[in-house]
């Protein structure tokens, strides 16, 4: 029987208590107070969190470790690191179907923080105490009643006590599509569920693209395939978890737009390049982290793939910075021929061309021939790997039609790319 969910304010919060895991902990601990400045969140951190030994800065140099209210970077409204452990889109509708009733229309911040589930992506959490911590959470639900849920919250109807609670504890994962969280005992997921606006099969089209980026060498989250109750289900391992023999170990994460600074209102103008120096400066292991982001930027390209913003990369956090996995690599339907990613490659240009990934290559630190041997893997691997992996999604014939050349390989990546490029497409 799945526990009733948290009950909904009747107020708008005043404030928030954060929580966290510190590096190798199962247990968090409190941190600090975000509470309300005028039209801002500010953070400060407690005075019991600053006194401790093993204490270290949310995220540097944001959130940097002394007494006071932290000012907010120039046009944030909170701290970025903060706002990557808040619901996106879903997360935001599933606690709005819940908040219906209270005829609250956009509840705040604070409440989205403090009423989405506790086990959310990283290792931060929000309560409205400072000294007792009490997880949002529920009882494992099967799948299809997870199904059933996302379904209802897409046409807009009140979900029922268990459905709810059910939902409720994936509301903090970020995205706009229907997910939930799913834990087996040995290891956690973030299952993706089908739309029911869907014109095409999209699970199934991330689930290869995520197959066939690690095929070509790419650090990609591990993802499999389950059809249930008449939907396609993509689970995606959660690499931001580990087991120990105590509990579960929570590894901090922050997004892309962290680390440049920047907030959704100021999204397009991140771009790859000026992330590019953020790790030449302040990552473990530059060289090769430039390298893996290169190759998934070229990835993107030959995969269709124009969702890459800056909230879909991003760095474990432990005092030093290390890129995380690969993750959220999906083809995307275009309407013409021509088209962009989402963040900046080269300039001011984000055309979805290689040949402004073989002109930006410089700044990863890679060479031009390098540039091109990288492509060249990638377009082998997907052209050898294209049949096996759609058999492996059981994708059908029209899907595969739909994918082929449209999304992955389209020829517009193609133009003006040198001809040991274009000659391997055909």
């Amino acid at each position: 029987m799945i526990s009733e969910p948290p009950e909904a304010p009747k107020e708008a919060p005043k404030e928030a208590y954060v929580w966290v895991w510190l590096p190798g902990q199962t247990q968090p601990v409190v941190a600090g107070r975000l509470a309300p400045e005028g039209r801002t969140l500010q953070f400060n951190y407690g005075r019991s969190y600053l006194a401790r030994a093993d204490a270290i800065p949310l995220y540097e140099p944001e959130l940097p470790l002394r007494a006071g209210a932290l000012p907010l970077p120039a046009d944030l409204t909170m701290p970025s690191a903060l706002r990557d452990a808040a619901p996106d889109a879903w997360g935001r509708r599933v606690i709005l179907n819940r908040l219906s009733g209270t005829g609250a229309a956009d509840p705040g911040e604070l409440a989205y923080l403090l009423q989405s589930g506790s086990d959310r992506i990283g290792a931060l959490d929000f309560q409205t105490s400072p000294s007792k911590y009490v997880p949002r959470s529920a009882p494992a639900a099967s799948l299809e009643h997870l199904i059933d849920a996302a379904r209802l919250v897409e046409e807009g109807v009140p979900l029922p006590p268990d459905l709810d609670a059910a939902l409720l504890h994936g509301s903090s994962i970020g995205g706009a599509r229907p997910k939930a969280l799913i834990d087996d005992g040995s290891e956690k997921y973030i299952a993706k569920f089908s739309s029911s606006a869907d014109l095409r099969s999209v699970v199934k089209a991330e689930f290869i693209a995520m197959r066939l980026a690690a095929l070509a060498g790419i650090d990609a989250a591990p993802v499999r395939l389950t059809h249930v109750a008449g939907k396609d289900v993509l689970l995606i391992r959660r690499f931001d978890r580990c087991k120990a023999q105590e509990g579960w170990q929570r590894r901090a994460m922050v997004s892309a737009l962290t680390l440049l600074g920047l907030d959704e209102m100021m999204a397009r103008y991140a771009s790859y390049q000026e992330l590019a120096t953020v790790i030449r400066h302040r990552f473990t292991d530059p060289k090769p982290t430039l390298r893996e982001l290169f190759s998934r930027l070229v990835f993107n390209i030959l995969s269709g793939n124009t969702d890459d913003h800056a909230r879909n990369h991003a760095a474990f956090w432990d005092g030093q910075l290390s890129l995380t996995p690969a993750y959220d690599i999906c083809p995307q339907g275009r309407a013409d021929r021509e088209a962009s990613q989402a963040m900046l490659i080269d300039g001011d240009r984000r055309m979805s061309q290689l040949s402004l990934c073989l002109d930006a290559a410089p700044t990863f630190l890679i060479s031009r021939e390098d540039a091109t041997a990288i492509a060249i893997r990638q377009i082998t691997t997907i052209k050898r790997e294209w049949q096996s992996v759609c058999d492996e999604a059981a994708l059908s014939t029209v899907d595969r039609t739909l994918l082929w050349r449209r999304q992955f390989l389209n020829p517009y990546a193609f133009e003006g790319a040198p001809e040991t490029l274009t000659e391997l497409v055909g």
